[in-house]
């Protein structure tokens, strides 16, 4: 049987309330009492029976607000296992069942989100990049296996102070751990090679608290792969080269001894001019590696733009797009000026016209911005992504002329980089190439 509604119960106890009474009072009147006895009685009668009747009426709000403070304190206290069965008058089990539901929907999402954090943990745990991350008072919140092995020997880090933990370690890795800056270094641990190691670290907030996320991943064998490759590049520059200008050398050789032991030494100064020419090629080409190789620190100094630009003038052709910036420049002039050199001959080498070089100067957001565009046929998506790794060019040697060394723009990238700087190559709107250069401003001077 299905219990009464709120409404129908309240209909009852009314209906009581009114029956009862007059009831009482004509049955005390029949036994011959006065009105003040059948008032008596009928109050005597009235009063447990409405308090009996408020009672069965209030009896399932008060069941279902302490089911509710138990599932509210059960909740707050993360359990979600806690149901309230849909009985009672019908207002309160349609309220008890859309409970039931919410419970249900909480522990599902509660059950999805457990599964997410299990994998995530498993995901942190097993990756071989070591991560710390160091909440408010630079104590360690979570630290994965692989930062536990490297920093601690496999110990426990949660709840540490991340500046006691990390004093124990070799000088580069801890100076790199209290750094705030991404970076590349090496380190010889116990027991162990050299290693070489990428630091990378960011900051924000979890919670409205201060965190920091720092992540070691260990870059030996990446470097290695990289220097092996590098270095067959090189061979294989270094031995094409080679081969183009000995193999003739040879040849010539051979030749001016053939002509000298016929006598014939009206063509010896030419067969001696060729050798010299291809020796000369040869020492300009290794003398280009070499500068490479072992480019200098920039010494930063003012530098007054119109002055700088006149003397490049004298060096290479271009014209002058838009007006000087009125500071002055805050670099190395003569590493920018062989840097602008090499842009502005790649630009010639191109096939643009010489009247649609251009060289723009300006200031953009604090940095200084060098710009040297062209008309030529631009670059593609694929050369423009490998444009400035040394060894890299697209120069096809030609009948009689060596082709490219592949350092002109790996030159550039050096020298820029040098000075905290950056290169961008960008095809332009109707065809041609824009190189920028982006150096620090003046106003800040690296290193000042």
């Amino acid at each position: 049987m299905r219990p009464l509604s709120l409404r129908a119960r309240a209909l009852l106890a009314l209906a009581t309330a009114a029956a009862v009474p007059p009831l009482v009072i004509l049955g005390v009147r029949r036994l011959g009492l006065g009105d003040g006895w059948a008032l008596a009685a009928a109050m005597a009668v009235m009063l447990p029976l409405l308090a009996w009747l408020a009672a069965c009426w209030l009896a399932p709000l008060q069941r279902l607000t302490r089911a509710l403070e138990g599932a509210v304190l059960s909740y707050r206290d993360g359990d979600f296992s806690l149901n309230l069965a849909p009985d009672g008058p019908r207002e309160l089990a349609g309220l008890m069942q859309g409970h039931a539901e919410l419970g249900q929907a909480l522990r599902e999402q509660r059950q999805h989100l457990a599964q997410r954090e299990l994998l995530l943990d498993t995901v942190v745990q097993n990756t071989p990049t070591a991560l710390v991350l160091t909440g408010p008072g630079g104590k360690v919140a979570i630290a994965n296996l692989a930062a536990r092995q490297l920093l601690a020997g496999g110990r426990s880090l949660t709840g540490l102070d991340f500046a006691a933990v990390i004093a124990p370690l070799p000088a580069p890795l801890r100076d790199a751990l209290q750094g705030e800056a991404d970076q590349l270094f090496s380190v010889a641990l116990p027991d162990q090679p050299e290693e070489t190691f990428h630091h990378s670290t960011h900051a924000f907030r979890l919670q409205g608290q201060p965190h920091r996320l720092r992540l070691l991943r260990r870059m030996t064998r990446e470097l290695s792969r990289a220097e092996v490759a590098t270095w067959k590049r090189v061979i294989r520059v270094l031995s094409h080269e080679l081969n183009n200008s000995l193999a003739p050398i040879s040849s010539l050789a051979h030749s001016g001894a053939e002509l000298a032991r016929r006598g014939d030494t009206a063509r010896l100064p030419q067969v001696l001019a060729s050798i010299g020419e291809r020796a000369s090629h040869l020492h300009g080409f290794l003398s280009g590696y070499a500068s490479f190789a072992k480019l200098p620190a920039p010494r930063r100094e003012a530098v007054d733009w119109a002055a700088f630009l006149q003397r490049l003038d004298t060096l290479a052709e271009f014209y002058i797009d838009g007006a000087l910036p009125a500071a002055p420049g805050w670099f190395d002039a003569a590493q920018v000026e062989q840097a602008l050199l090499n842009l502005i001959k790649n630009a010639h080498e191109s096939g643009s016209a010489a009247d649609e070089i251009a060289l723009r100067v300006g200031m953009a957001g604090g940095e200084q911005r060098i710009e040297v565009r062209d008309r030529g046929p631009g670059m593609s998506e694929a050369v423009l992504a490998q444009a400035l790794l040394p060894f890299y060019s697209t120069k096809r040697a030609e009948p009689g002329t060596p082709g490219g060394t592949g350092l002109g723009l790996a030159l550039v990238r050096e020298i820029v980089e040098a000075h905290d700087g950056r290169v961008t190559l960008a095809n332009r709107d109707g065809g041609g190439l824009c190189v920028a250069i982006s150096l620090p401003g003046s106003a800040t001077p690296p290193g000042h």
